[in-house]
């Protein structure tokens, strides 16, 4: 059986994968454009790209660099309030600090969207760049605790007195900008996945991946510990931070308690289900999980008639319960999550229309 050359794969991969990112755009055009129910699909769509970001952000480092981390929840506060500060109009924000005041240094920035995302993302970086030198000491579950810690202090910071005029305190913000059309948060989530995805198949994603394997085989090859750790936190904390601000943009509106510690159990959730270590499972994750907790098990919170009887169970947060039972079976079955450690590619696909174009000489020899 002749085998495909290396080049002749990779560049059947690019071209399959061209096709496929122009099949999804079509696909989201007639989304937006012609199909009823629009609004639904729409918001399951955008949020479940959303959560594809974050999930992959939180995936680099728990699932490729094994460091189990519980603060994505406060890097996303912290994109998103960096956002929201920086780009809400200028002409709005006495509608908006209305209480408070807005501080004076802050009264007449304003900047535009792609720099909001840009600055959202370097302030969680650089956040990370901080509290990543003494909390990285910390390994397995004091690590977790650590960064659980971290999120709820950022919560209740910007939440505090002291922060009211920028933050404007318990009251949030308001009059985020919106996406500018339905196809934005596709494009910066795929964009920015694709930056993470090219980051593992380099040499620091292979560190990564060796650190996650074993720290003491990983150092002895020559890898610097400390060096790629905090590298790994810093990256995925500049992702989680831009998936903060997408959020900010999606609410329109953000406080305290929108980044509760509940938002880092269902992401970590997703990874899980996804796979830890599969950056195509936790995508898929997102999208499903997504669906089927907002859209596809509502018709369980309607109180069901049948006859005269009305069915006690079905009412609100029955869905939640059957969601919740949902998950228990996944992860009951599939103990890895739906792709384990593998990948999406194009290679069985490329097997397989090779193998047709083998036996097709072979069985007109044969005839012959």
């Amino acid at each position: 059986m002749r085998d495909m050359t290396e080049k002749k794969k990779t560049q059947a991969s690019i071209v399959l994968s061209l096709l496929a990112v122009v099949i999804a755009a079509l696909l989201l055009y007639c989304v937006n454009t012609y199909t009823k129910p629009t609004f639904m699909l729409r918001t399951v769509l955008q949020l479940g790209a959303i959560y594809a970001l974050v999930a992959v952000s939180m995936n680099l480092l728990n699932g490729f660099t094994g460091l189990f981390s519980l603060g994505q929840a406060g890097f996303m506060a912290v994109g998103a309030y960096t956002f929201a500060i920086f780009t809400i109009p200028v002409g709005s924000r006495s509608g908006v600090y209305y209480l408070y005041g807005v501080a004076d240094w802050l009264a007449n920035i304003q900047f535009p969207i792609w720099g909001g995302l840009l600055a959202a993302g370097l302030v969680a970086a650089v956040l990370a760049a901080l509290i990543g030198a003494p909390v990285l000491r910390l390994k397995s579950d004091y690590f977790a605790i650590a960064t659980l810690g971290f999120a709820e202090i950022v919560r209740i910071i910007v939440g505090s007195t002291p922060m009211n005029r920028v933050t404007n305190g318990s009251l949030g913000l308001k009059m985020i900008p919106k996406f500018p059309n339905f196809y934005f948060p596709f494009l910066i989530a795929g964009i920015c996945i694709l930056i993470i995805a090219l980051l593992l198949r380099s040499s620091y994603g292979r560190a990564f991946k060796a650190i996650r394997e074993d720290e003491i085989a990983a150092e002895a090859m020559g890898i610097n510990l400390a060096k790629h750790k905090q590298m790994s936190f810093i990256i995925s904390s500049f992702f989680a931070g831009i998936g903060g601000a997408l959020m900010g943009m999606f609410l329109g509106a953000i406080t305290s308690t929108t980044f509760n510690v509940t938002l880092t159990y269902n992401i970590l959730l997703i990874v899980v289900i996804g796979g830890m270590g599969s950056m195509t499972g936790s995508v898929l994750s997102a999208f499903l999980v997504i669906a089927a907790r907002e859209w596809w098990l509502r018709f369980l919170d309607q109180e069901m008639v049948i006859g005269t009887f009305h069915v006690p169970f079905l009412k609100t947060g029955f869905r939640m319960v059957v969601f919740s039972i949902i998950l228990m079976l996944v992860v009951l079955f599939f103990r890895r999550g739906i792709m384990g450690t593998k990948e999406f590619n194009w290679n069985f696909i490329l097997k397989r229309l090779d193998k047709k174009k083998d036996a097709k000489p072979s069985a007109g020899g044969e005839s012959a």
